[in-house]
């Protein structure tokens, strides 16, 4: 569950609890009333679709899987205007999209002096019921010590930060090979944003937060910088992902690879899980595309709520970093299930 706190960085203090009690609505519109529809690469987005529909579980959604099987590239289109009706779900909220990456650390295996911060797998006593220690206990104790918790060690502790914001991410071996980690659970403390608390402070303007920025004033900022960092009690533990053949994207909250710039983390009270959702991103650089729900997140709430993801590495994190921005996102349902949906007196 790749999404699971990555967004709490920067929206942290935007919470939509302002919808949370909104009753959502529902219309359905047709596939005109969709801007761009007509020009995008529907056979890219079947494709992701046919990775995860196989694990849906409902009738309806199970028999529309094993249709699409039967379409190619060229007759996606197609299929979506055949099988499906878009869904305009609002809740009173205005959209919001934000955008997710899996981080590239360095790192090694054994402890070095160059590689001496541990990413950890989760000890058992953490999994109880309710909170465990604080990112503050946990790293200026010997808690974890002595204990073969390590499942590597990286260069450098704010990117090791940054991957726990992420929940998932890939550690490059000296040898030149890589390994992967994904979400191993967490240690029960509310995530505090420390982007908020730089804002709270007067070190940045609200309109300049940004992971660029925060990651630069603390190495700017050393020793401030390390104590920022524990200002946030949320603590990310990590399990090796070798499943995920290296060409692949992380898995997502439906346990299966995500694909770059077709896949959504989405509310999962508005939006199942699986489905295809057409988003209209606006802003400097409007984004018209099929995209499918595959992932959640902590900071994902309401309707009109995603976050896009933009791939791995350096350059997709600066991509995802800058994304805030307006829009809507209509969801494609089974034709049943979209009219099922309506008001009585429809």
């Amino acid at each position: 569950m790749i999404a699971t706190l990555r967004s709490l960085l920067l929206v942290g203090a935007m919470t939509t609890a302002s919808a949370a009690g909104a009753e959502a609505t529902r219309s359905i519109l047709s596939f005109d009333d969709l801007r761009g529809w007509a020009e995008d690469d529907h056979g890219a987005a079947l494709s992701v679709f046919l990775n995860t529909c196989g694990d849906l579980k409902d009738p309806d959604w199970r028999a529309l899987c094993g249709v699409a099987r039967t379409y190619d590239a060229e007759a996606a289109r197609a299929f979506f205007e055949l099988f499906f009706r878009p869904v305009l779900v609002e809740d009173g909220a205005e959209g919001l999209f934000t955008g997710y990456f899996e981080p590239e650390l360095d790192g090694a295996r054994t402890r070095t002096d160059r590689f001496r911060y541990p990413i950890y797998k989760m000890p058992p006593e953490a999994r109880a019921e309710g909170s465990w220690l604080s990112r503050r206990e946990i790293l200026t104790s010997d808690v974890m010590q002595g204990r073969g918790l390590e499942i590597a060690w990286v260069d450098d502790p704010v990117e090791l930060f940054f991957l726990q914001i992420q929940g998932s991410g890939r550690v490059r071996l000296p040898d030149g090979g890589a390994l992967r980690v994904g979400y191993g659970g967490a240690n029960g403390h509310p995530y505090r944003s420390i982007g908020v608390e730089l804002v709270r402070r007067g070190i940045l303007g609200a309109h300049e937060v940004s992971a660029q920025m925060i990651r630069a004033w603390v190495r700017k900022n050393p020793e401030a910088g390390a104590e920022l960092l524990l200002h946030n009690p949320s603590y990310v533990f990590f399990r090796e992902v070798s499943r995920v053949a290296p060409e692949l994207g992380p898995l997502g909250a439906m346990n299966r690879s995500v694909t770059t710039m077709r896949s959504i983390a989405a509310d999962p009270a508005y939006t199942p899980l699986g489905a295809p959702v057409w988003v209209e991103k606006d802003g400097n650089e409007p984004i018209r595309r099929l995209m499918i729900a595959q992932d959640t997140g902590s900071a994902i709430k309401g309707a009109q709520r995603a976050d896009i993801f933009f791939g791995t590495g350096d350059e997709a994190g600066q991509a995802a970093g800058k994304l805030k921005d307006p829009g809507r996102m209509v969801v494609l349902l089974p034709i049943q299930r979209a009219y099922a949906l309506l008001p009585d007196e429809f």
